[in-house]
């Protein structure tokens, strides 16, 4: 019975149970069944990590998946529904709650990282335009952004969220302009100091409702950028984020924001992705955004070029695949399972185009002369 639940909801997406092509689920353990209807997105990675299903082509999978909304069709258990609630009774992405994703994430081994992510060591989309080489398409993406805040020398940018280091190093070095970052991963600042020591860079870590720390006196900075943060603010916090931006800006500076975004106002991320990759992480939607920078900041340019993380995420799981060896003893077979899951799931996600990359563009007051676009 439940096998052939199973089968009903994913006969819409064209998707078969121990079918013949490469993005059929070929199931290894019956059990599985039950447990989707139970816990169909914890369940279905969960399982995936224990071995109880495979498929060859597990992006092509989960974009059907998700083309086809099966994950709206079905029902989460009581312990997902409890997250959703307390997600918008509390302040998931608190201060306190905040380092938990350096701790799970962002702080794992930054070998394993360079060999994923390539010498450019950049965390977010690339910029796949004319090219199909990620290091490429990672420098493109960065200077994109220089352009659209038309950074020129002695410039003084803030950064939020910094990663390690990628963007800080080709703005000062290719635009000579000083980038102060701020970050909560101790590894990520680490690498980040080592690889701009002889540039105009400063590092600090420092959570971003904590900036006074290091900038008492209140500096206003030509420009604000923040490339793959926002997905860790949390709606609840919004509001208050762009404030603290606009505080830090002067008066004719732009705030450039990169995130991923979701079609829908949500109030927590995937369960399985919660647990395992991204702790009270969240994507921001277009409403909560709207919402959010009312009052504060007026939209110059919204650019989305979303369909570029799926070849960004095809890209880093094939380096991490060729490069799975010199780290398996370190992470075993179930962290391998844990980190194909997660980046082909997500490569689905955006080939669906469930999901979004978004660079969006603001101003204080918005440019008197108008703002023109940069693609």
């Amino acid at each position: 019975m439940s096998k052939a639940t199973i089968q009903s909801l994913l006969t819409p997406a064209d998707i078969q149970l121990n079918g013949s092509r490469p993005w059929d689920m070929q199931v290894h353990n019956d059990k599985l069944y039950a447990l989707l209807l139970k816990d169909p997105s914890l369940g279905l990675g969960e399982s995936y990590m224990d071995g109880w299903w495979s498929c060859t082509a597990l992006e092509q999978m989960m974009a059907k998946v998700m083309a086809a909304k099966l994950d709206y069709k079905v029902s989460d258990n009581l312990k997902t529904s409890l997250h959703i609630i307390a997600s918008r009774l509390f302040n998931m992405q608190s201060v306190r709650r905040a380092k938990e994703v350096a701790d799970v994430h962002y702080n794992l081994d930054n070998a394993l990282y360079r060999d994923m992510l390539g010498p450019s060591m950049s965390y977010t989309c690339g910029y796949f335009k004319d090219t199909d080489k990620l290091d490429i398409a990672q420098e493109q993406k960065h200077d994109l952004i220089c352009k659209k805040l038309s950074l020129k020398p002695g410039d003084r940018v803030l950064e939020m969220g910094c990663g390690w280091g990628g963007f800080a190093e080709f703005a000062a070095k290719n635009y000579g302009v000083r980038m102060d970052s701020l970050n909560i991963s101790e590894e990520q600042i680490n690498y980040a100091k080592q690889r701009c020591q002889n540039l105009n860079t400063t590092f600090h870590l420092c959570d971003w409702r904590n900036i006074e720390a290091y900038n008492p006196t209140g500096i206003q900075f030509d420009h604000v950028v923040s490339i793959g943060m926002a997905e860790h603010v949390g709606y609840k916090n919004y509001s208050p984020w762009f404030k603290i931006v606009r505080q830090q800006l002067k008066d004719n500076g732009l705030f450039l924001l990169h995130t991923i975004g979701s079609n829908i106002s949500l109030a927590s991320s995937d369960p399985w992705i919660q647990k395992y990759i991204f702790p009270n992480g969240m994507l921001p939607s277009i409403r909560q955004f709207g919402r959010a920078m009312e009052h504060i900041f007026v939209m110059e340019d919204w650019h989305s070029f979303g369909a570029y993380y799926d070849n960004t995420l095809m890209s880093w799981y094939n380096n991490f695949n060729d490069n799975w060896d010199k780290h398996k003893e370190k992470y075993g077979e179930r962290f391998y399972k844990m980190w194909t899951y997660y980046l082909l799931s997500c490569a689905g996600g955006f080939r669906s185009r469930a999901m979004q990359l978004w660079q969006i563009v603001l101003s204080k007051e918005g440019r008197p002369s108008g703002y023109e676009s940069v693609r």
